[in-house]
């Protein structure tokens, strides 16, 4: 037993188990798969300890330890591929997979045997190009070619040195091993650019990764007096795997911080995040003494929906308008939704009053259209309010009075509209109310 690979496979396992309770707070398709390669690199470990004289159980020992280590770097890479959705993508990590498996399992067992090297070298170059080829006119992305450019460099190198007398063996398993981490370098890189602990440790900590295999070999031709530790060529490992805490953690911040400023149900900024892209609006507008306008939208009908046909179907309602009124401003104003079936809607320069109106009629004619939600046709409408900085109001809680004011009013006029009316046997699944239109000139006369 090789009792000295002990500490490290301990330390891995410490790593695993602390990645494990942080991803376990974070459970994405990332997560998952990382958390895969960590317990590939414990088994690294574990493999290595069974090394010792030469034997069956040595080789086979080599073989599990190394092809453990390049199929973890193969998984890391690919959780950060931004189109691994793709199923040309999963293709392509399943050929590297067995390229690697095949090549090092032929490199420790029958390194002498030219044509073997020759066929399982070829693997590598050869897979990942016929996979890019076949699903070229389907999807194509600079990283792929990237990757294919990498591993066919990598075929090249292995069929010009791996038949080396004296260390070719050694420079085709750190070769192999180098493209691997350097791969997941330029994946992290390309996934992960922010200016973040995390991200700065973590590929740093995979670029020293991939070097360990050249500067290691180098070391030891040229500086042979010179004796470093193997627990040293272990550090990039750590770093990478305290990098991946830190990213973990830091998205996790983040999202709580988004939940904290946004509808948990329609993704929209919320009422607090609202108020301050509001007063920061009106800030902009008094230093250029420009208009800002401010809609209120409240729907009608709403209430029926969740009565006749359930919350889960209103709250589906909810997420549709969402997406209506979204897609219907520009990227500079903002949707928000303030209330329980009611939105805001700020309107940055340039606008005039006459352009909010013409928003918010585009916003009720969006509604009327019965929505498709699921089984059900849902025909729904909306009483807009529009208030306009400084025309009507000088400050925030003004602007936000008046145009709910104007809300109401409209509200109120369509409900006597309504009253006195009876609808059909209990609306069913059709709502089957009148087209709601309300005449934005009569609010803005209101004031």
């Amino acid at each position: 037993m090789n009792w000295s690979e002990l500490p490290d496979l301990a330390a891995v396992c410490l790593l695993t188990g602390a990645f494990a309770s942080v991803a376990r707070r974070n459970q994405t398709h990332v997560s998952k798969v990382w958390l895969i390669g960590w317990v590939m690199i414990a088994l690294h470990f574990g493999a290595f300890l069974f090394l010792g004289p030469p034997g069956v159980r040595t080789t086979i020992a080599t073989i599990v330890g190394l092809v453990s280590l390049t199929w973890a770097g193969l998984l890391f890479m690919w959780a950060s591929v931004p189109y691994r959705k793709e199923s040309s993508s999963l293709r392509i990590l399943i050929s590297l997979v067995v390229a690697n498996a095949v090549y090092i399992s032929v490199l420790i067992t029958i390194p002498s045997v030219g044509w073997a090297l020759g066929i399982s070298a070829s693997l590598f170059g050869l897979g990942p190009l016929v996979i890019a080829l076949i699903s070229l006119r389907r999807f194509h992305h600079p990283l792929r070619w990237l990757v294919v450019s990498l591993y066919g460099a990598l075929s090249l190198f292995l069929f010009t040195f791996q038949n080396r007398p004296v260390n070719g063996q050694d420079l085709a398993g750190n070769a192999v091993l180098f493209t691997v981490y350097l791969g997941c370098c330029v994946h992290f890189w390309y996934a992960y650019r922010r200016g973040t602990a995390g991200a700065f440790v973590t590929i740093t900590g995979f670029l020293a990764w991939a070097f360990v295999f050249v500067v290691a070999p180098l070391m030891e031709n040229f500086f042979p007096s010179i004796h470093i530790e193997a627990e040293v060529w272990n550090l990039p490992k750590y770093l990478v795997a305290v990098g991946m805490i830190l990213i973990l953690l830091e998205d996790q911040l983040e999202h709580n911080r988004h939940l904290a400023l946004h509808d948990h149900l329609t993704g929209l900024p919320n009422r607090r995040l609202y108020q301050d892209r509001l007063n920061s609006a009106l800030e902009r507008a008094r230093r250029s003494a420009a208009q800002t306008a401010l809609l209120v939208v409240d729907l009608d009908g709403f209430k029926r929906v969740n009565d006749t046909l359930g919350h889960h179907v209103g709250d589906l309602v909810l997420v549709r308008v969402a997406e209506l009124f979204s897609g219907r401003v520009r990227r500079s104003d903002t949707v928000a939704r303030t209330g329980g079936d009611e939105f805001s809607i700020i309107l940055e320069e340039p606008t005039s009053r006459a352009e909010a109106a013409h928003v918010g009629l585009t916003l009720v004619h969006l509604l009327e259209t019965p929505l498709e939600i699921g089984q059900h046709r849902v025909r729904i409408g909306a009483s807009v309010g529009i208030a306009v900085f400084l025309e009507d109001a000088r400050d925030l809680e003004a602007l936000c009075i008046a145009a709910d004011l104007r809300m109401y009013d409209k509200k109120h006029g369509i409900g006597q509209q309504q009253a006195g009316r009876s609808y059909s046997s209990g609306l069913r699944v059709a709502m089957r109310e009148p087209t709601l239109q309300p005449d934005l000139q009569t609010v803005d006369q209101a004031r």
